[in-house]
């Protein structure tokens, strides 16, 4: 593409404007490292007054209070941070926190434990720094501690990986692997009915890149596992074949070719991204409209395609639905395997529970899990976050745990769960919103308007009851759980693109839940 490979003129400047090219930088930076002092509560927990009082401070401005929180700082930045979030956000992830150091040029804080302490890196470290750059005027370096009783915090020692963070070992044992996370691996997938092909599909191409599935195309909502699964591939790709490999999102891809533009550098970046053996790039529907950078693209993937690399990618929906996608991307992209990955089911979703909380060594009871399981139906993300905000609640609090303090820990971030559903209130309601009867749901019918309704019944007993497959195929005329699975899945590909049937099913989940 000639004009993008041309010194960027003004005219040029208007027409990536035009194309809403943007650039914006990405790189956040923060270190870990052992701390020399750590306060007491009494030393954390000053008066409103002196809070009030207090100027605001500069750490560099103030060396001879190097080892200790300085009066009223912590609160200061919170109260930056509480603008920028909302005050769920705010609740679960900033108010369990407290300054324990302040040193020249960083601020060592604590979280109440180490699963808290990884999510808080990994999603709101930035938030953070951001709020104390306000403060203080200049960015600071924060650390991250875990609060370990009587021996004091205990720091972390490898930070999740992000983008400008030091290299870890690991890291430096992968040299040409860019933007990939150790920790996501296919063992630490939890596989469910809503993802079997697609980790299927991908462990394959981790296996043979270049070779199976050429290219692959995951899609499927917020917070459903397509990133952890392409760095999946990526990790494995780097360490088991010492594949070059670089992943990336499509506005980071979009923000690195303007700056090459601008810089004359467009061979640099050509080069970078036509070297790899494996290629990942994540939420490219934010290509849509942008058609300097779909051109780029284009030729990156003819060109990797043409030489047997692996591209992978990633979006929120199937090619055909990007709007303003080149139709020569969309033909290639369809040319590979396409997968998706749907909501996980309730069992998935208390695999995923027990899953994480044995990584962290926890002891947490199956009814917990389960009230979790059942408050959050849509997003792994929220599910995670749901069991860190228990977790954080009970260390707190000092509490055993149990579903009563599940229930007030986590009010008003799950949906709230008035009753037990049970299979004959849906086949109910479900008879009622559709006009067949309760008896027809159960029997051997195959006329379409039978069987729809009673796969609806059937999406909406594993969405909203903890029943075993085959005790469900029973309750629904003897059906065996392969039967089950299909109509489930079935529901729960139709839900996402029809709005109407999505309403209808909401509906009737309030009707269940509420009334």
């Amino acid at each position: 593409m000639d004009t993008l490979e041309r010194t960027v003129t003004a005219d040029q400047q208007n027409s990536l404007r035009d194309n809403n090219l943007v650039a914006v930088s990405t790189s956040v930076s923060h270190s870990y490292a052992p701390a020399s002092v750590v306060l007491s509560d009494k030393d954390l927990h000053l008066p409103a007054s002196q809070k009030e009082t207090a100027p605001v401070p500069t750490i560099d401005q103030h060396p001879e209070q190097s080892g200790s929180p300085m009066p009223g700082l912590w609160g200061r930045i919170l109260d930056k941070v509480k603008s920028k979030v909302n005050p769920q956000s705010y609740s679960t992830w900033f108010e369990p926190t407290r300054l324990v150091e302040v040193r020249e040029g960083e601020l060592v804080v604590e979280g109440p434990n180490q699963f808290f302490v990884d999510w808080l890196a990994e999603h709101h470290l930035d938030k953070i720094e951001e709020a104390a750059l306000e403060v203080l005027g200049k960015r600071p370096q924060v650390s991250l501690s875990v609060a370990s009783g009587e021996n004091g915090p205990h720091r972390i020692v490898r930070p999740p990986e992000r983008a400008g963070t030091p290299p870890t070992p690991g890291a430096q044992r992968r040299p040409r692997a860019h933007g990939l996370d150790a920790r996501y691996s296919f063992a630490s997938f939890v596989v469910g009915a809503n993802s079997q092909l697609s980790y299927a599909a991908c462990l394959a191409v981790a296996e043979k890149p270049g070779r199976t599935y050429n290219p692959l195309f995951i899609y499927g909502g917020v917070g459903l596992g397509k990133t952890h699964l392409m760095q999946a591939i990526g990790n494995f790709a780097a360490e088991e074949h010492g594949h070059r490999v670089h992943y990336t999102s499509s506005e980071t891809f979009m923000n690195e070719l303007i700056l090459a533009i601008r810089q004359a550098r467009t061979l640099e970046f050509k080069n970078r991204y036509r070297s790899v053996d494996v290629l990942l790039i994540d939420d490219i529907q934010f290509l849509s409209g942008k058609s300097g950078t779909q051109e780029e693209f284009f030729h990156t993937f003819n060109h990797l395609f043409s030489a047997k690399k692996q591209i992978v990618i990633a979006s929120d929906r199937p090619p055909k639905e990007i709007d303003s996608l080149e139709e020569r991307l969309q033909s290639r992209f369809e040319s590979g395997l396409i997968t998706d990955l749907t909501p996980p089911d309730f069992e998935t979703r208390v695999a995923i529970l027990r899953k994480k909380v044995e990584q962290q060594g926890l002891d947490v009871p199956d009814d917990v899990l389960h009230h979790i399981a059942r408050g959050v139906t849509s997003n792994i993300r929220e599910l995670e976050g749901s069991l860190v905000r228990l977790l954080a609640f009970a260390s707190l609090t000092g509490r055993p745990m149990s579903v009563e303090m599940a229930e007030e820990a986590l009010r008003g971030f799950l949906r709230p769960q008035r009753r037990e559903v049970r299979i004959p209130s849906i086949q109910k309601v479900v008879a009622n919103e559709f006009g067949v009867t309760v008896e027809a749901l159960k029997s051997k019918s195959r006329a379409q308007r039978v069987a729809f309704p009673r796969q609806a019944a059937i999406y909406l007993t594993r969405e909203l009851t903890g029943v075993p497959l085959v005790e469900i195929g029973k309750r629904f005329g003897g059906r065996d759980h392969t039967t089950i699975l299909h109509a489930y899945g079935k529901i729960a590909k139709l839900v996402r693109h029809d709005s109407s049937l999505q309403e209808r099913l909401e509906k009737m989940k309030r009707l269940l839940l509420f009334s």
